[in-house]
Order: C-alpha cells, then sequence, then structure tokens
C-alpha cells in the first residue's frame, strides 16, 4: 500500500523504475521515492516473516508418515520458494536501508565522486555498482520466487488429468532443490555490460548455463508424464500446457542472453522484454490461473463455466504469443527498451504487439467475470 500511495505522493511521484538504481533514485528530489523504499522495507519484513512460517511448518508439522518423498509437489515447490525468500530478501532489504541513508542522512554508500546535487558536489566514494550486485543478487532468485510455485502446481495439474503419477518424482524434487541453489549464482548475468570484470562475466555465464539444466529435467518429466497419458483437456489442463510450452521458449532465450558475445548486443533490446514476460507472464502466470482453475470448486465451492474457462486459456495464448514473439525479432533487430518512438520499418511487428496485447487484454478479463459469476 505504501509503494502505491508512493505514485501520488505530492511531493513528487517515484521515478528510478522498479531497479531503483543509484545514483538516480537518490538524486531525484522527490518524496515518493522515499516512500517507495520505505514501502519496499516492510514488503521485505513481511514476505521474512512469512517464509519461516512456511518452512517450520512443513518442516515439523506435516502427517504422521508423510515422509519427504511423500510431499505433494506443491509443498515442495513451496518449501524452496519459502528458502529463496529467506535468504535472498535480507540483501535487498539492507540495501534499501542503505539508499534510504543516502536520501536522508546524506551518507554515500551509492554515490561516486564528483557527482552534483543541487549545484553542490557531494562528498562521494561511494558505488552505484554495489547497488546493482545486492539487488540483483535478490532480482535473479525473484525470478524463481515466481516460477516455482507454478512448477508445483504443473505437476499435479498434468498428473491428474494424464492420469498418471508424475514421471520420476525424486528427480523432479532433487531439480527444484537445484534450481533453489543454482538461482544465487547467476545474478551477474544482469550485469554483462556494467563493466565488471570479463573473467567474472565468463563464470557467471557458465553458471548460467547449468542453471537451465533442472528446468530442462523438469519439462522433460512433465512431458514423459503426458505420455501414454489418458489425456483430458479441461481448462487447468490447458492453462498449464500453456505454461509448459510458454516457460520452454522462455528458458530456451534465456540461453542466448547468458551467451556473453549476444548479450552486449541484445542487453536493452526488446528481445530482454520478451524472455522475461515468456518466463514471469507466459510461465507464472499461465501456472497461476491453471493452479485457481483446478482448486477454485474446492476454495469456493462452486464450478465456473468450463467452455468459457477453456476458451479464455485458448485466447491468452495466442494473445500472450501475438504480443511478445515480435518483439524477439523487434530486440534482435536492435530495437532498444524503454523508448517510445521507434523508426518506420518496426511498425508492422509493433501493430503485431499491441494487437496481441488487445486480445491478451480480454483473455484477462473473461476469467474475471466467470470466477465473479460463479460465487
Amino acid at each position: 500500500l505504501i509503494m502505491f500511495v508512493s505514485f501520488f505522493i505530492p511531493g513528487g511521484a517515484a521515478q528510478a523504475g522498479w531497479t531503483s538504481y543509484s545514483p538516480l533514485a537518490t538524486v531525484i528530489p522527490t518524496d515518493g521515492q522515499v516512500f517507495w523504499l520505505f514501502g519496499m522495507i516492510f514488503l521485505i519484513s513481511s514476505s521474512l516473516m512469512g517464509a519461516i512460517n512456511f518452512i517450520a511448518t512443513i518442516i515439523q508439522l506435516r502427517a504422521p508418515g508423510l515422509t519427504w518423498m511423500r510431499l505433494p509437489f506443491f509443498v515442495w515447490a513451496q518449501f524452496v520458494t519459502a528458502f529463496l525468500l529467506l535468504l535472498a530478501f535480507p540483501p535487498l532489504e539492507c540495501a534499501a536501508i542503505l539508499q534510504l541513508m543516502d536520501k536522508l542522512a546524506h551518507t554515500s554508500f551509492f554515490l561516486p565522486t564528483g557527482l552534483k546535487i543541487a549545484g553542490k558536489f557531494v562528498s562521494g566514494g561511494g558505488s552505484p555498482l554495489l547497488w546493482q550486485h545486492l539487488f540483483w543478487f535478490f532480482g535473479h532468485p525473484e525470478v524463481y520466487i515466481a516460477i516455482v510455485p507454478t512448477m508445483g502446481i504443473t505437476s499435479h495439474v498434468l498428473s491428474n488429468f494424464s492420469r498418471k503419477p508424475i514421471f520420476g518424482y525424486k528427480a523432479m524434487a532433487y531439480s527444484l532443490c537445484a534450481i533453489g541453489f543454482l538461482s544465487f549464482t547467476v545474478w551477474g548475468h544482469h550485469m554483462f555490460v556494467s563493466g565488471q570484470s570479463i573473467y567474472a562475466g565468463m563464470v557467471f555465464s557458465m553458471l548460467s548455463f547449468m542453471v537451465a539444466v533442472p528446468s530442462a529435467i523438469k519439462v522433460f518429466n512433465w512431458t514423459a508424464t503426458l505420455y501414454k497419458g489418458s489425456i483430458e483437456f479441461t481448462a487447468p489442463m490447458l492453462y498449464v500446457l500453456g505454461f509448459v510450452g510458454l516457460f520452454t521458449v522462455g528458458g530456451l532465450t534465456g540461453l542466448y542472453l547468458a551467451t556473453l558475445a549476444l548479450d552486449v548486443h541484445l542487453t536493452d533490446t526488446y528481445f530482454v522484454i520478451a524472455h522475461f514476460h515468456y518466463i514471469m507472464v507466459g510461465g507464472a502466470v499461465m501456472g497461476y490461473l491453471g493452479g485457481i482453475h483446478y482448486w477454485w470448486p474446492k476454495i469456493s465451492g462452486r464450478l465456473y463455466p468450463d467452455g468459457w474457462a477453456r476458451f479464455a486459456a485458448l485466447l491468452i495464448f495466442v494473445g500472450f504469443n501475438l504480443t511478445f514473439f515480435p518483439q524477439f525479432i523487434l530486440g534482435y533487430l536492435g530495437m532498444p527498451r524503454r523508448y517510445a518512438v521507434y523508426p518506420p520499418e518496426f511498425q508492422v511487428l509493433n501493430v503485431m504487439s499491441s494487437a496481441g496485447a488487445s486480445i491478451l487484454a480480454i483473455g484477462y478479463i473473461i476469467p474475471l467475470i466467470y470466477l465473479l459469476w460463479s460465487l
């Protein structure tokens, strides 16, 4: 709520983007940025308490006989996610407190030497790159904080509507843990063009390729679960099948961005936008919608209209691909992100993307209507 209010503060809204990069976040004379940082501190604190709660519950309060290798996959996913929250958020909270001190107490944790603010030189001596390291040490596990729960959902739904147990239970459980561990080792691939050591870049590149392996294991096992199954194309099944397909495209395009030489060309282009959304929207949101539809009758005691639900799943899948696939091509051709204008030769692909976004919006509104109606 504080972060939302920060965009309407009379003294000026938060204006440093979702990454809040220094020195921009520190030097802009707006009250909204202070509110935004306070909001982030509150949000992180509550997330940490929630994570501790989940971990303690799963370790200590399982039913008698419910061993680790019999846990439902959604519980496995929540367990790994809670550990990611517990380990990734404290560095970001520290960074937010330091940036708040730079703004309010005039310290110089992230302000470089020779910087002029309001006509005066600041003492400096800090490092803007330090903020990037602290932020992205959180920022990459955060992607998995969003996607890992949907992996748990997908394992349930695919198994149920294929009428088969999940293929390779142990491999699936261990690959979830491997994803969690490796996600903490790859943050530097967000900083290939920041001026960090080329040797650090090579290490981060290699580790970024490695993190794709456990994700590939999961995709293989989901596909093997479908093989020779008695498949029923219900609405939850359509959503999670969309998740598997779109997540695979997002993962494969991540390998391009993990390649040092390619990333120099593709960084800060629409290719990154497309890759990110194939993971976070095509993956996470599709999976969440699958979970909502799967457990909706259990949660609410009501049924939704299955025909409309399946139509919405297909509409979202088509709208999403029409929105974001052209952006891979735009990024490859060099169109930068965060610009409102583009050369005339990019018009057709941008119009396609806008048209896809309109279809996607309709696809999201339809479930909102029929789920509320079902109540």
